[in-house]
């Protein structure tokens, strides 16, 4: 008997991204993708940028299927405020078209602008993603082990290093973090519940609201949980007024909505998190 199950926002968002890749083989073969990755320029450490001092990795993106859109001005103004701020350590460039209003090209752009690292951050399903990945010039990628399971995320990571690129590695839970590979060098504590049918876009208990119902901070307590040695980052739910909160037991965190969403304007957002990080 088929299951009755309604299907959870990640289970939509991984369809949609099988769409997406199967057209870009079409518009560009594995052949293409070798020659283009012959050209690319070479990988800048991710791992060094962020093993030093506690810094951001500052995302771009257009919109977020659990808030909406970001502000316009401060996603044109991203990519320049991201490079001269003291605190930004890396980039993480949202390539999904349908839900996040990304595609790949947006790497070679954003890479060609900036002296930083730069991360593909996507829903990789497949090797062809982290070949078009370095293809268009980036330096890292995320790996999800609540889209992959441990042959895969040991697999790819393989791919990845052989191409000199490096991966950030996201989890959840206990669950996933037991499935990461002995390679793993750099991992993420992502506090957004993806596999949930409700939650997302601001739709709470009681309807419509700005809030993202789809974050729980509680989550980042799994820090201590990490192999040992790793690059801890924590991903999503940060703002300028609790990024202290995880500063003691990571070495970056990953945010973009608060600073994508913020009304005074990027460079403003930015200020608050230096101040916050630097004091």
């Amino acid at each position: 008997m088929a299951s009755t199950d309604a299907p959870t926002i990640l289970d939509q968002i991984l369809a949609d991204v099988q769409e997406e890749v199967a057209l870009a083989k079409r518009r560009l073969s594995e052949a293409d993708l070798r020659g283009m990755i012959a050209d690319a320029p070479p990988v800048r450490s991710l791992p060094d940028a962020l093993e030093n001092k506690f810094g951001l990795i500052a995302e771009r993106k257009l919109r977020s299927p659990s808030i909406g859109l970001m502000r316009s001005s401060n996603v044109i103004e991203a990519v320049s405020a991201y490079e001269e701020s003291p605190v930004v350590r890396a980039f993480s460039v949202l390539t999904n078209k349908r839900h996040f209003g990304g595609e790949p090209k947006d790497l070679r752009e954003i890479r060609n602008r900036v002296s930083k690292p730069v991360l593909r951050k996507d829903f990789i399903i497949g090797e062809y993603q982290i070949r078009e990945a370095r293809a268009f010039g980036a330096d890292a990628i995320l790996l999800m082990a609540s889209v992959l399971d441990a042959p895969r995320l040991k697999g790819f990571h393989e791919l990845v290093l052989e191409l000199g690129m490096e991966a950030l590695f996201e989890v959840h839970d206990e669950e996933e973090i037991a499935t990461l590979p002995p390679t793993a060098r750099i991992v993420g504590i992502n506090s957004r519940k993806f596999k949930t049918t409700e939650g997302f876009r601001g739709f709470g208990p009681k309807g419509f609201s700005d809030k993202d119902f789809s974050i729980n901070l509680g989550t980042f307590e799994l820090v201590n949980r990490l192999p040992e040695g790793t690059i801890r980052i924590a991903e999503s739910g940060l703002d300028a007024r609790n990024i202290t909160t995880v500063r003691e037991h990571f070495h970056a965190a990953l945010v973009g909505t608060s600073l994508l969403r913020d009304p005074r304007g990027i460079r403003a957002a930015l200020t608050d998190f230096e101040e916050a990080i630097l004091s």
